[in-house]
């Protein structure tokens, strides 16, 4: 019985709630994997981490534990994996608001996250503009053999500097 209401439970906060996990997102272009983002919660609030990244291939290129390129739009040009690309979500019962970078550009637009039919779409937008993109979420097979997923209760954003 207890299996049940576990399973259960789980079931439902996954297609009701919960934005916190391991997102895939899809370059619209090649139908590609671009990039992992953990999204954790610290304090209440939540965040989003570039943690890993994929070439044209799809193949992973580059992951926290060895990052390679740098966001150029960024101050310090920080490596684009360990990224905070995503902060100040809050909830607002059925999606969560607040900033979303564009680390190439350097640009902060205005975000809103919720999840549907197990994804998760992210809209980041400007006045009155703005642009969804779906995120899947990341299973296993899409980390290479023995990769350590970092624990999401273990993260403290850094929030980056733009110009």
């Amino acid at each position: 019985m207890y299996r049940w209401m576990l399973g259960f439970i789980f079931c439902v906060s996954a297609v009701f709630g919960g934005i916190e996990g391991f997102w895939k997102s899809i370059n619209e272009t090649t139908q590609q994997p671009q990039c992992i983002v953990a999204v954790y919660e610290y304090e209440g609030i939540h965040y989003g981490r570039i943690i890993a990244t994929f070439d044209e291939q799809g193949q992973m290129s580059e992951d926290i534990y060895q990052p390679k390129e740098r966001a150029p739009g960024v101050i310090g040009n920080p490596y684009y994996c360990g990224l905070d690309i995503i902060w100040g979500l809050q909830s607002t019962g059925s999606s969560y608001k607040g900033k979303i970078l564009d680390p190439q550009k350097g640009n902060v637009y205005n975000a809103e996250l919720w999840t549907d039919g197990g994804n998760l779409v992210v809209r980041g937008k400007l006045l009155f503009f703005g642009r969804n993109q779906t995120w899947f979420p990341a299973t296993d097979a899409d980390f290479p053999k023995g990769f350590k997923k970092p624990s999401l209760n273990s993260l403290i954003p850094i929030i980056p500097m733009v110009n």
